[in-house]
């Protein structure tokens, strides 16, 4: 999918013609979020949105994941597995489910820590604990209503913000960014905020703040031309991150978000980075949408999370640490 224009700004006719559409897709949200959800026994934390595509979720998923990990919590992932055709509850396999089973998010999720798909969260959450998991970490899964969060964070790409601020589908917004707000703790902000978008949080909402940074590979890129290629929500971040770092970009190619390449695509990519004698590269969620038979061909070139203040997001997780339930 690639989201229309207008869900950027910039006015037009298209948000007024398709404003009582919103109206309708904002009530159904209201009255699917009054219904309460089950109450897992381990901490549950979300890394959720307020709009429709990617603003970070999954990186901030990793990290926490990771942190969990660090202090010894059996943390677990949980999401929907977005592009993917199994409902679930499933534990994601590497070895042998592939992306259009169980979507790209997890796969990348599933190498870090143990990892669930399944489009009924409690369910997952039930069968990730029974799978001995002592919290989880939800991808996703703000406007779900079926598991219950202790911690939900709202997740902003600083380039989009909140986009045209009009709710799906004049806009990106799945809610009101009120509503969504008032059932987080905080907000992460990724990037500069380009667009203002803190302006538009409720007063005295605690605001975090973090930056992408290409992974330890893109050394090794440092003055070198390379094609990129990617089909994720933000493009432009990507490409900016491969220039941040250092490389040369000879080229460039945006797909949808979550675009499974056929080998036709891959063969044109790759013959136009040898026509430009350049890398091919792409990001670690689009690698595993490529035709196995083509990955040795292709350069990943993974992002980190930088917190500006990790001790912030470190005082989230204390209180809920401390309730991780002891095994017996």
């Amino acid at each position: 999918m690639r989201a229309p224009a207008f869900w950027a700004g910039g006015g037009g006719v298209m948000p007024l013609l398709l404003a009582p559409f919103s109206a309708l897709y904002a009530q159904a949200t209201a009255r699917r979020m009054a219904r309460p959800g089950w109450q897992a026994p381990v901490p549950v934390i979300c890394c959720g949105n307020a709009t429709a595509g990617g603003a970070g979720k999954t990186t901030v998923a990793l990290d926490i994941g990771r942190r969990l990990a660090d202090r010894g919590v059996a943390a677990h992932f949980l999401l929907r597995g977005y592009g993917g055709t199994t409902k679930g509850p499933l534990r994601v396999d590497p070895a042998t489910h592939d992306s259009t089973l169980v979507g790209d998010e997890a796969l990348l999720l599933a190498d870090v820590r143990p990892t669930w798909v399944s489009a009924d969260r409690a369910a997952g959450a039930k069968a990730a604990i029974e799978g001995n998991a002592r919290a989880i970490v939800m991808d996703d899964g703000l406007q779900n209503p079926g598991l219950a969060k202790d911690l939900s964070l709202l997740i902003i790409d600083g380039g989009f913000g909140f986009g045209n601020g009009q709710i799906i589908p004049a806009g990106p917004l799945r809610e009101p960014v009120a509503a969504a707000a008032a059932r987080c703790q905080a907000a992460v902000l990724i990037g500069e905020d380009e667009t203002g978008a803190l302006a538009q949080l409720p007063p005295g909402m605690r605001v975090l703040r973090a930056k992408l940074a290409a992974g330890p590979e893109a050394a090794m890129l440092r003055g070198q031309p390379v094609f990129a290629f990617c089909g994720i929500a933000n493009p432009r971040k990507f490409f900016a991150t491969l220039q941040e770092s250092g490389a040369v970009l000879a080229g460039r190619e945006a797909f949808g978000d979550h675009y499974q390449y056929d080998a036709g695509e891959i063969q044109d990519l790759l013959a136009q980075a040898d026509a430009a004698r350049a890398l091919l590269v792409t990001t670690k969620k689009d690698f595993v949408r490529i035709p196995a038979q083509f990955r040795s061909r292709v350069t990943v070139v993974t992002v980190t999370l930088q917190w500006e203040e990790s001790a912030e997001i470190e005082s989230l997780l204390d209180p809920l640490a401390q309730r991780v339930p002891i095994p017996a």
